[in-house]
């Protein structure tokens, strides 16, 4: 494996921030919870300064998925190459810091081992202030750090709390009242499987690779949605709760009567169709739960989603057309802050920082930690 043939150095056009400017607290993120080697300086005026992702994707292609002892091994490969460049293209030396953060939880825990104890060995090595992140909070506060309206304008200032989240990736699918650093309400949550499992699942029963979800949804635009029926789980019961199993093996049923190779029609056409199925998922249980009583006393003016499904376009503008109906704003990530990154990680730990959140004493990072608990 060539480490430095899968380092993404991110676009620093498509980020905001002046890379010579220390504006408040300095945070170095580190995250590592899947198959991502991410690090990331951000500062407290909103700023990413250097941002840096070691891709795992060629390692886990051939495989159809992510192998945790492969993704382990991987990061133990990438994670000093990644520190060091994230720091270099800062223009930054660790003494420059103010503060680290990095993924203690939940993931694969493998991975996750690695990220925090290169950041606790750099805390003790230098006396910086330590921050354990929760992934899922990397993900519910990078809206905070950048996103736009959905009419493209930047929300320089981040989204206020409190605001409504649609948190949906390939481990997690749930709704939250998010009414500040560390309160989060849950108002719905998968039964079962993912939205962003279900992508990846479909994509590799049409044999489109991995990961599958951004092929699925690239396809689908090219499809008739109404030519395949699939059920839409739940959406005649009331609450927010999600259920995709029955969607993804209504898809196994239908592939099993047709038997492969697929043509490029009927590969759209089911992408398409199994696209707007989840779709209608999503929008019956976001509508479901602005009428939840505790989000009518919330009052959220903001409706965002977050998370690596957050990418999918129809998913966006779905979500957007029902905030628009009733009356708030839709706020989404850009793209290269929805899936797993470091500078989610690093503006989590600034958030922390600031609420005073840092680590007094040791921390056993954790494979699994509901966002309910923190």
């Amino acid at each position: 494996m060539n480490t430095d043939e899968n380092i993404i150095k991110m676009d620093m056009g498509t980020l905001r921030g002046d890379a010579s400017a220390k504006d408040g607290v300095l945070c170095l993120g580190i995250e590592s919870s899947c198959d991502e080697t991410s690090a990331a300086i951000v500062d407290g005026n909103r700023n990413i300064l250097s941002h840096i992702i070691y891709s795992q994707i060629p390692e886990h292609q051939k495989y159809g998925g992510v192998v945790p002892e492969l993704a382990a091994r991987a990061h133990i490969l990438a994670i000093d190459t990644v520190v060091r460049q994230t720091l270099a293209a800062a223009g930054k030396d660790i003494s420059d810091i103010d503060v680290i953060a990095a993924t203690a939880g939940p993931g694969l825990i493998g991975g996750v081992l690695i990220g925090w104890m290169a950041a606790t060995g750099m805390a003790q090595a230098t006396g910086k202030p330590l921050v354990a992140v929760n992934h899922l909070e990397g993900h519910a506060l990078v809206p905070r750090l950048h996103a736009a309206a959905a009419d493209g304008t930047d929300l320089a200032a981040g989204v206020e709390f409190p605001y409504l989240l649609m948190l949906a990736s390939g481990g997690h699918c749930q709704i939250l009242l998010v009414r500040g650093v560390g309160q989060y309400e849950q108002i719905g949550q998968t039964l079962d499987d993912s939205a962003g499992e279900a992508f990846d699942k479909v994509a590799k029963m049409l044999g489109l690779g991995y990961p599958g979800g951004p092929v699925v949804d690239s396809r689908a635009q090219s499809g008739n949605p109404a030519r395949f029926k699939f059920p839409r789980p739940l959406c005649d019961k009331p609450g927010c709760d999600f259920s995709f199993s029955g969607i993804k093996t209504a898809a196994r049923t239908m592939l099993d009567k047709t038997p492969a190779p697929y043509c490029d029609e009927f590969i759209n056409d089911f992408c398409a169709s199994f696209q707007a199925a989840v779709v209608d998922c999503i929008v019956n249980r976001l509508g479901h739960a602005m009428e939840d009583s505790r989000v009518r006393a919330a009052a959220p003016r903001t409706l965002v989603v977050a998370g690596g499904v957050a990418k999918n376009s129809a998913i966006r503008a779905a979500m957007q057309r029902l905030a628009r109906a009733h009356g708030m704003t839709f706020a989404a990530p850009p793209l290269n802050l929805c899936t797993d990154n470091g500078a989610m990680i690093a503006w989590a730990g600034i958030e922390n920082y600031r609420a005073g959140k840092i680590v007094r004493t040791p921390v056993a990072p954790r494979p699994r930690w509901p966002l309910t608990e923190l």
